[in-house]
């Protein structure tokens, strides 16, 4: 009999595919939603936060993939982005695990985040699991800590934990930078990221991450442990830009403005973080994810980008 599943966010970037992927495998995958789309055949789920009631969705899965979370973003609304980012991926995750765990749950797999090790790597030193972490912002703090809550939590139960930790996320629907990136390409518009050779950007496509998690789902040496992800080569900005512009079947208008320049403007216009991402290196070391768990990423960067393109202002 297939393993029987709860995928949490399954209306989300990640948990949409995901929850395709599974259902065409012919395993038994319930996916929940605060706000399931109408026709969807998503299950209502409860608000994440420490009072959430997860034990109507709990009985008899096996495993729970929590891809649901307070996501980052540029300009947070909160009052007090770090008690409402705890609140969600903090308390809501370990209420979640610890009915997961009383209800009998196996196996408890956490999307969590590159950031979780800081914002940048040093040149030539890509990020590992092992590394001590350095979160940078609210977001990637309560992802940390949300990590060591459930691993204290598996010493307790008994339940499996699994961490994943993708860097950039690109695919089909995708929001925030990258769609903002597309835009630009499609109209044309002279960007000044043609001088941003020397950088290295860890990116994984959809496809690949939800490939990674399904391999999570039985394999015996995924308990307990971290694993980065990305699609095993990483780019430059402008290789990026000018494989993406490729993708789109458009020109890519790149000026080579100097990386120092834009350090200047950015200082200039408020925009330093953003050059910073732009200029710096986040790698990641995907080769003992490779080696635990005899995984390959099966579709390549250009691929990726391909699907991306395709489905822009898609699903």
């Amino acid at each position: 009999m297939s393993t029987s599943l709860l995928v949490t966010g399954a209306s989300g970037f990640i948990g949409r595919p995901l929850l395709r992927r599974l259902q065409a495998e012919g395993r038994q995958a319930v996916g929940t939603a605060r706000r399931p789309p109408p026709g969807s055949g998503l299950q209502p789920g409860p608000a994440l936060g420490p009072d959430a009631d997860w034990r109507g969705l709990l009985g008899g899965r096996e495993v729970v993939v929590h891809a649901a979370a307070r996501v980052h973003v540029m300009n947070d609304g909160a009052a007090d982005p770090l008690a409402e980012f705890r609140r969600v991926n903090v308390d809501g995750t370990l209420q979640l695990a610890r009915q997961a765990a009383r209800a009998g749950v196996r196996r408890f797999i956490f999307i969590s985040s590159v950031k979780v090790n800081g914002e940048c790597s040093p040149p030539g030193r890509p990020f590992c699991a092992h590394d001590r972490p350095a979160p940078g912002d609210p977001y990637a703090l309560s992802k940390h800590e949300a990590e060591q809550g459930l691993l204290t939590l598996s010493a307790s139960t008994g339940m499996d934990v699994t961490v994943i930790r993708p860097p950039l996320v690109h695919g089909p629907g995708v929001k925030a930078n990258l769609q903002t990136l597309m835009r630009w390409l499609a109209r044309g518009l002279p960007l000044p990221l043609g001088a941003i050779r020397h950088n290295r950007r860890s990116l994984v496509g959809v496809d690949n991450l939800v490939d990674l998690i399904t391999t999570c789902i039985d394999h015996p040496a995924a308990a307990n442990r971290t694993f980065m992800v990305s699609d095993g080569e990483d780019l430059s900005t402008t290789a990026l830009l000018l494989r993406l512009a490729a993708a789109m079947a458009v020109p890519a208008r790149l000026l080579p403005v100097p990386p120092w320049l834009l350090a200047l403007g950015g200082t200039l216009s408020g925009r330093q973080a953003m050059v910073r991402r732009l200029c710096s290196n986040l790698q990641v070391d995907i080769a003992p994810t490779c080696a635990a768990l005899g995984w390959t990423p099966p579709i390549g960067v250009d691929e990726g980008l391909r699907r991306m393109a395709a489905g822009a202002g898609g699903e």
